[in-house]
């Protein structure tokens, strides 16, 4: 019953390796956009807000379809890739990074966004009245101080790319060794006659990973909390 076959491997293999890619590419401009968001003053912030959260809100098949029309081969942006760096994101398990890393990006944005609004912002004064610039000020202590919310969004992205399923299939299909995942490998196996046993099978080893990585989270947190001496 849990003997995996060597093609669902395969599929949890790939399914750990898009969600890392995704969540380690992301989290730079993860950090920058909640701390635009958090400290920042601009026209048209509520504009960056609302199009940061749209995933949330969109069909994720929307979603994947808009991906298709920009990156694909034929996509103003997609092009571009292709004809001055050679990158093909359609149909790749690159393009399933970027599905996941967009599906991914507003909870990550949210928890750092969250954890930078909670810092006492006389640190940071404290820290310019010693000389230190702004992006001193934003290393030597905003980004330590928002430890906790950057592990907490950086798993709870994590956690959406590995279960991501309608952007994902949209955008790059369900190919198998390149761009089936678990949930696209779960949805083949709905459609076989006698796949239900492999359906289970992943279906279970998915709740795990994903309730793994939520408990992980919460370890983390409270780790990077006891360091930055923000734990009660």
């Amino acid at each position: 019953m849990f003997d995996l076959t060597p093609d669902e491997w395969t599929a949890i293999r790939l399914s750990l390796r898009i969600a890392t890619v995704a969540t380690l590419a992301s989290l730079p401009l993860g950090i920058l956009v909640a701390l635009a968001l958090a400290r920042g003053k601009f026209w048209g912030k509520s504009l960056l807000d609302g199009f940061v959260h749209l995933p949330l809100v969109l069909p994720p098949v929307v979603t994947g379809y808009i991906l298709l029309v920009l990156f694909g081969r034929r996509g103003p942006v997609g092009a571009f890739l292709d004809h001055t760096f050679g990158i093909v994101l359609s149909f790749r398990w690159t393009g399933a990074a970027l599905a996941c890393a967009v599906m991914g990006f507003p909870l990550m944005v949210r928890a750092i966004r969250l954890s930078i609004e909670g810092i006492d912002r006389r640190l940071e004064q404290a820290a310019g009245t010693l000389g230190a610039g702004r992006i001193a000020s934003f290393v030597l202590v905003t980004l330590p101080l928002a430890l906790p919310g950057v592990v907490v969004g950086a798993i709870l992205c994590f956690a959406k790319a590995l279960g991501e399923f309608g952007a994902t299939i949209t955008f790059v299909s369900n190919i198998p060794g390149e761009t089936q995942t678990i949930s696209a490998a779960i949805y083949s196996a709905t459609q076989i006659p006698g796949g239900d046993a492999q359906a289970f099978r992943l279906t279970l080893i998915a709740v795990a990973v994903a309730l793994l990585a939520l408990v992980g989270s919460g370890l983390l947190e409270r780790r990077a909390r006891r360091s930055t001496g923000l734990a009660e």
